[in-house]
């Protein structure tokens, strides 16, 4: 039986003030949090519901790329004009996560606090030297991750918004799930001028960057420079659905693909 407060607080504050009961927990989306709770494997104290507060919704173009609001959710973000203008690559990420009924409900900041390994939207924050704004500070992209499931925010801190910059040039590419569609690689290519940074998800506990793929690109800026570039596979995923090994395999292979794709 289920037993906790549900709270739909109007501003931020209220929901920082709900959050600081012990065992609350924020529902976004919803896409991992519900299923968690009709399995029995969390039993918060307070659902605290975040889609009543419109500051944390919204996409703004912003001086050297965009700002979406932690609230919007992925169609949202996939359909913008002004992303698909300015950072044409993270609308077609967002456009293809899961199936039309996730991308209808999961959100942006939901789906980064929760920092599922296989998850897209984490390689789009390391590659595109993104900020993680939260109710209290900014957190860079690259310190926003910390392991499975794991991340830089306290018990009560709320991402507010994330800030990506907008790239030269960016692919993305992912071998999916073919039920799930999460990523059992996903690889996310940008390049800022002479600097070229790789951010690869679904292959490790938590998303990486690729230090041999971003060596190899920035040398030279093609597909063809990533013949003959390994991945190594120690410390890698390994379950049903892909060995660690081919997991290595599948991130060169990705970024191929994902070169394939610039825009």
């Amino acid at each position: 039986m289920y037993a906790f407060s549900y709270q739909r607080p109007k501003t931020l504050a209220e929901a920082a003030g709900a959050l600081k009961t012990e065992d609350a927990k924020l529902l976004g989306g919803g896409q991992t949090l519900l299923p968690t709770l009709k399995q029995r494997l969390a039993r918060p104290s307070d659902l605290i519901d975040l889609s009543a507060i419109p500051e944390m919704k919204g996409i703004r173009e912003v001086a050297g790329g965009v700002e979406i609001g932690a609230f919007t959710r992925h169609a949202e973000v996939g359909q913008s004009e002004i992303v698909r203008r300015v950072i044409p690559t993270l609308a077609s990420l967002a456009g293809n996560i899961g199936d039309r009924q996730v991308r209808h409900m999961g959100t942006l900041g939901g789906s980064i606090a929760n920092a599922d390994p296989a998850a897209d939207y984490p390689a789009a924050v390391v590659a595109l030297k993104s900020v993680v704004v939260t109710d209290r500070r900014e957190i860079s992209g690259d310190a926003f991750f910390t392991g499975m499931f794991e991340t830089a925010l306290s018990p009560d801190e709320i991402v507010t918004a994330v800030r990506f910059a907008k790239p030269d040039q960016a692919g993305y590419a992912k071998f999916r799930n073919p039920a799930s569609r999460y990523a059992v690689v996903g690889v996310f290519v940008a390049k800022f001028g002479a600097e070229v940074r790789v951010a690869v998800t679904g292959a490790g506990p938590s998303v990486f960057r690729a230090d041999a793929l971003e060596a190899a690109l920035a040398a030279d800026f093609r597909a063809e420079a990533l013949d003959g570039v390994a991945v190594d596979a120690d410390g890698l995923n390994a379950d049903i659905h892909a060995t660690a090994e081919y997991r290595a395999h599948l991130v060169t292979v990705m970024a191929k693909r994902a070169m394939g794709t610039l825009a």
